[in-house]
């Protein structure tokens, strides 16, 4: 796996520190915003999940995810990345991800190196969430302790896996107008099966592109968002 990263974890570290994700669409800061029409949109809230790597034995680059708990009123049950919304008192993106790590599946901080902020994505409760990379770098330091209020389960899955299209199935979908497709990965660990769709889906696949410097093997054909003016708050997408 080193030889198709062509790099070492050192090596992969200081590459992606370099990673300039392109401007926000969804941002009213006018210094990172797309466009200056993009500061005078509606400002969804912000949150971060934390894209956690980290080398098995092999030398696999794999990532972790969770299991949300059955209980929650949101996307129960479904696979997702730790993360959550944004708090007053969090420093930044980076902050946030790794505050809402520690409290999902107990990740302490101090283990990971956060190397870099990737494309931000819009979710369709209006949250712009901003994918953070970090590596884990000593996983046997690790030891999960999972919320129950939050989190089923821990599991972990090759990173590469959501460039290829073997464990991969879709659907067409249309949202005013735009014709687009979901993605979902299946995957089976310990005689269970996981299903890795919608954002979490496209923020790996996004992922893996970055980390991977190669494009999917399959289309990605993402929707677009347009936000309204500051004037009107929008309704959540269905």
């Amino acid at each position: 796996m080193e030889e198709e990263l062509g790099t070492s974890i050192e090596a992969l570290i200081r590459r992606l520190r370099l990673h300039q994700p392109p401007p926000s669409p969804y941002t009213g800061d006018p210094s990172t915003a797309a466009t200056p029409a993009a500061a005078n949109l509606f400002q969804p809230r912000r949150a971060a999940v934390l894209v956690c790597l980290f080398q098995d034995a092999a030398g696999e680059l794999r990532v972790l995810l969770t299991k949300r708990a059955s209980s929650l009123s949101t996307h129960s049950g479904e696979v997702a990345l730790p993360g959550g919304k944004a708090d007053e008192g969090d420093a930044d993106d980076a902050a946030t991800a790794l505050r809402e790590a520690k409290e999902e599946i107990g990740l302490d901080p101090s283990l990971v190196t956060v190397v870099s902020s990737l494309e931000h994505f819009l979710s369709k409760h209006l949250l712009v969430v901003v994918p953070v990379v970090g590596i884990l770098s000593d996983i046997h330091a690790f030891k999960p302790i999972l919320n129950v209020d939050e989190v089923d389960d821990i599991f972990d899955v090759p990173l590469e896996m959501f460039l290829k299209d073997e464990r991969r199935r879709s659907e067409e979908r249309e949202w005013m107008g735009q014709e687009f497709t979901l993605h979902h990965f299946d995957y089976e660990k310990d005689n269970k099966t996981y299903v890795i769709w919608g954002l979490t889906a496209g923020i790996l696949i996004h992922a893996a592109s970055v980390v991977y410097q190669r494009p999917p093997d399959f289309a990605e054909r993402r929707v677009q968002f347009n936000l309204p003016k500051c004037s009107k708050e929008p309704s959540p997408m269905p």
